[in-house]
C-alpha cells in the first residue's frame, strides 16, 4: 500500500510540475484528477488550464436557451429521499449485485452514487441502513453542488418545480421564440 502511495506521490508531484494551477484545485489523492492532468498534457501539449482557457475564448456557435427547475430545497430533499426508497424497493441491491457478478472489474461505474454504497454494503463495510443513509445524503448534496453550478450560470430560466407542467410549458414556449 505504501508503494502505491508513493506511485501516487510521484505522478502528483509531475502535474504539479505541468500545471500548477489546475492541481491547486486536486487533492494528492485523488488519482483519477491527477492522471487526467497528465493525459491531458501527454495528448495535447497544452496543460488543463490552457485548454480550459482556449475553450473560454471559442465563441458559442448556437443559439441556446437554459431552463432549469427550481423547487424549495426541503421538498427537493424529501423527494430525494422517497426516490431512493423507492430504488431500493425496486431492486438496487440485486441490481448491483448482478453487476458484480457479470463486470468484476467495473470499477468507474460502481463509484456512482448508489453502487458504491450498496458495494460497501455488500462487502460487510457498513449496514443496509447505513448505505441507504449514504445514497440519500450523497444525492442531496449531489443536487446541491447543481443547484450551486446552475445559480452561477448567466440567462437561466427558471421554472417552478411545484407549478403546472402546463405552465412550465408555456414559459419554456414562450422562452425559445
Amino acid at each position: 500500500m505504501q508503494k502505491l502511495k508513493n506511485g501516487l506521490n510521484e505522478l502528483y508531484e509531475k502535474a504539479k510540475k505541468i500545471d500548477e494551477k489546475a492541481i491547486e484545485k486536486v487533492s494528492p489523492n485523488d488519482k483519477k484528477r491527477i492522471i487526467r492532468i497528465l493525459e491531458i498534457y501527454h495528448s495535447t501539449g497544452k496543460t488543463k488550464t490552457e485548454q480550459e482557457e482556449l475553450s473560454r475564448k471559442n465563441e458559442v456557435k448556437y443559439d441556446y436557451k437554459v431552463f432549469a427547475i427550481n423547487i424549495e430545497r426541503p421538498i427537493l430533499y424529501e423527494r430525494i429521499n422517497k426516490r431512493v426508497d423507492i430504488m431500493i424497493e425496486q431492486g438496487l441491491i440485486e441490481e448491483v449485485k448482478d453487476l458484480i457478478k457479470k463486470y468484476p472489474n467495473f470499477e468507474t461505474a460502481m463509484q456512482a452514487i448508489g453502487y458504491k454504497e450498496i458495494v460497501e454494503y455488500l462487502e460487510n463495510k457498513i449496514t443496509k441502513e447505513e448505505a441507504i443513509e449514504k445514497i440519500k445524503q450523497e444525492t442531496r448534496r449531489y443536487a446541491k453542488r447543481q443547484i450551486t453550478w446552475f445559480k452561477r450560470t448567466q440567462n437561466i430560466k427558471w421554472l417552478d418545480g411545484l407549478s403546472s407542467t402546463q405552465n412550465n410549458i408555456r414559459i419554456i414556449l414562450e422562452g425559445i421564440n
